[in-house]
């Protein structure tokens, strides 16, 4: 209702008899009652400390995502990464709210052409565009360097798991479903992740909340020190993998 009126939500809580229901409205309940996600709807998430617009062909963003960021700040106590990529950027989720957090530059890397349009957005809107770039690419094929944090929201989800109709009837399945066990771009990243990780720099990336155990492996097969991360419900969410003593 807030949106459909282009008021704050707090406007509608204190004073509601100030206001009239306006004809646009139905239509955008239609649109929920049809399991259409609300970010979708109002065309925007806020995430960490930013507000993202989103859309479709594009991951909502999550707030357990958050804790990739916290993972970071964990990570660099006291100091601050010069370089990030966010690999799977989607709308620039995490790219951009770490970007926030920091005075960095940053790349961020997605196959989807309609995600990375709501990235370059999304960047130009918070007034990012000159410290972080967009390129389309699979995972990190195509990269060359290091960088002192790398950020990754890989699919995790067995092709065979069951999803709400609002996540599996709107969402895009690239960003969501990673082969029968889950795991199929884990396997990937865990043998692109070691060339990429500056000295004295981290990749923190998102997993399911019973796939830690096998993430890891894959990290610490690849010479990897592997430190697990808890997100707001106290799941397994993330996981730092440095070249050096776990952080």
């Amino acid at each position: 209702m807030a949106h459909a009126l282009g008021v704050e939500r707090n406007a509608i809580l204190l004073d509601p008899d100030r206001y009239t229901v306006p004809d646009t409205f139905p239509a955008l309940v239609e649109r929920r009652l049809n399991h259409e996600p609300i970010a979708y709807i109002t065309g925007t998430r806020g995430f960490w400390s930013i507000d993202l617009a989103v859309g479709p062909g594009a991951l909502v963003p999550r707030a357990d995502s958050e804790t990739l960021l916290i993972a970071a700040q964990a990570h660099f106590a006291g100091g601050a990464p010069a370089t990030i990529l966010d690999l799977g950027t989607g709308p620039g989720t995490l790219l951009l709210a770490a970007l926030d957090e920091w005075p960095a530059v940053g790349l961020g890397v997605d196959y989807s052409p309609q995600a990375l349009a709501y990235a370059r957005a999304n960047a130009a809107t918070l007034g990012m565009a000159d410290r972080a770039h967009f390129i389309r690419g699979s995972w990190a094929s195509a990269i060359v360097g290091q960088f002192d944090l790398i950020l990754a929201n890989p699919p995790y989800i067995a092709t065979d798991e069951q999803l709400p109709p609002e996540v599996h009837d709107h969402e895009p399945h690239a960003a969501l479903f990673a082969g029968s066990d889950g795991l199929d771009d884990y396997r990937i990243l865990a043998e692109q992740l070691p060339a990429l990780i500056a000295p004295g720099g981290a990749a923190v990336i998102e997993i399911g909340s019973t796939q830690a155990p096998p993430v890891t492996a894959l990290l610490e097969a690849q010479g990897l020190h592997v430190a697990l991360h808890h997100d707001y419900g106290g799941n397994a969410r993330a996981l730092a993998a440095t070249h050096g003593p776990a952080t």
